[in-house]
Order: structure tokens, then C-alpha cells, then sequence
């Protein structure tokens, strides 16, 4: 994978670029201080992945985001950690907070190689084909598959495309995170932000902006935070929250 740095501060450009090179996967080709001169160099080269601070000169990060191709992967380097919901409405694969801790950033370098490698294969050809109240059916080549909700531990959304994450795969469908939310809506099922769908019953723990489940962080949106306390406080929490 081909990624640029753009960063107005040279030693946090420095500190990802020492962190990535290391890393077979992917090639650095670029290293900015501005939104601009990234564009433009963008136009002549083909970019999989940009770590992209948000505030910069004239144009924010965030502003740059929303200008970028669907193909494109972002993950978020920052010292402010109130934009992360943001982030991820404009479908970044991660979000970390400076000062980068290597084991992290690495994380998520590995995470944008997964999906840029799950997004160019053949599995973007599934579709759902169906749905009752207790299973999907997807359909890949000319087979039909039966997930059960059960099984299901969170769907997440990004671009044009569903990852659904079970207890023993993630697979992955042409669709909006909404039109698949309707198919599967139910007391378990719920939206908890932009991004995100997740089973109750897999819910390790939560706090007010995250809700953790295994290895996976899933951002608590701001819009979805009252119902998802009053769906759980229904079946476990009773008159705490």
C-alpha cells in the first residue's frame, strides 16, 4: 500500500514515518505539512492510505477527508481526541491520539491492510440476499450463506460497504450500514453511531463515548447515546443509568 504523512508539525511526521517504515505492508511516498500541496500531489499519485493530522494550515483534516476519494483509507493522527466521532463519519479506519504509541499505530496499519485487501477481493461481490427474524442470508457466487444474529458480534460500516464481524469470520457486502440496519433491527441489534452496528449480547463493557467489545473500541455516537442506555438499562442496568 502507497501512503503520504500530512502533518504541519515535522517532528510528529518524523515519529509515524519511523514507526511505518518499519513495516513491510505499506510505502511512504509523501510527507506534507498542508492539505493543499497533498492534493496536489495526490492528482499525479495513487494514494491507499493517508495518516492525516486535523488541524492544519487552511485547511483542516477534516475538510480535507471529505474531499478524498472512496478508495482512499485515513487514519487520524491528532492531540485533540473531541473530533473522534467526526473521524469516523467521514469513514477513517482509525483515530489516535499524540503522542502515538507504536503498538497502536501499528494496529492500525494493520487493520487499513486488511480492509484495502477485503475491499479488492472477491467478497465484495456478496450481497444479502435475505433476512427472517433470526438470520441473514448472503449470497457469494451462487451459494447462500446463513449468518445467525447470535453469532453476529458488531457490523461496521465503511464507504460503500458492511464489514459484519461474527465469532468466527468477517465478511463483507456491497451495502449501506442503514439499509442493512432495517433488515435487522431488533432489541439486540441497535445503531450506536454512524458507523456501527452492535449485538447487546456481545457488549463487554462501556463507558459514556465507548463500547468495547474483545479486542474492538467502537465510538458511542452522541446522537445514539440515549437510546443505547435505555435499550441496556431494559435488561441489565435497571435504575443505575
Amino acid at each position: 500500500m502507497n501512503c503520504i504523512i500530512v502533518d504541519d508539525e515535522p517532528l510528529a511526521r518524523e515519529g509515524v514515518l519511523s514507526i511505518v517504515s518499519d513495516i513491510g505492508s505499506i510505502q511512504v511516498i509523501g510527507s506534507f505539512s498542508n492539505a493543499l500541496t497533498a492534493l496536489d500531489f495526490m492528482k499525479h499519485n495513487p494514494v491507499d492510505l493517508i495518516f492525516l493530522d486535523i488541524h492544519l494550515p487552511q485547511v483542516t483534516g477534516l475538510e480535507f477527508a471529505a474531499q478524498l476519494p472512496k478508495e482512499t483509507l485515513i487514519i487520524f493522527t491528532t492531540a485533540y481526541p473531541q473530533y473522534a466521532l467526526k473521524s469516523y463519519e467521514l469513514d477513517a479506519i482509525d483515530y489516535l491520539l499524540k503522542p502515538l504509541e507504536k503498538e497502536r499505530l501499528e494496529k492500525a496499519v494493520n487493520k487499513a491492510v486488511a480492509y484495502k485487501k477485503l475491499l479488492s477481493a472477491e467478497t465484495v461481490k456478496n450481497t444479502i440476499a435475505g433476512n427472517t427474524t433470526d438470520f441473514l442470508l448472503i449470497k457469494s457466487d451462487r451459494r447462500y450463506y446463513k449468518v445467525p444474529f447470535q453469532e453476529i458480534r458488531f457490523i461496521e460500516g465503511l464507504k460503500d460497504y458492511i464489514f459484519i464481524h461474527t465469532n468466527k469470520q468477517k465478511l463483507i457486502t456491497a451495502m449501506n450500514l442503514k439499509t442493512v440496519h432495517l433488515k435487522i433491527a431488533t432489541k439486540k441489534m441497535i445503531r450506536v453511531s454512524k458507523s456501527y452496528i452492535v449485538n447487546m449480547d456481545h457488549i463487554d463493557s462501556f463507558d459514556n463515548h465507548t463500547i468495547y467489545i474483545g479486542e474492538f473500541e467502537i465510538p458511542l455516537g452522541e446522537i445514539f447515546r440515549k437510546d443505547f442506555f435505555d435499550n441496556y438499562s431494559k435488561g441489565t442496568l435497571g435504575s443505575e443509568l
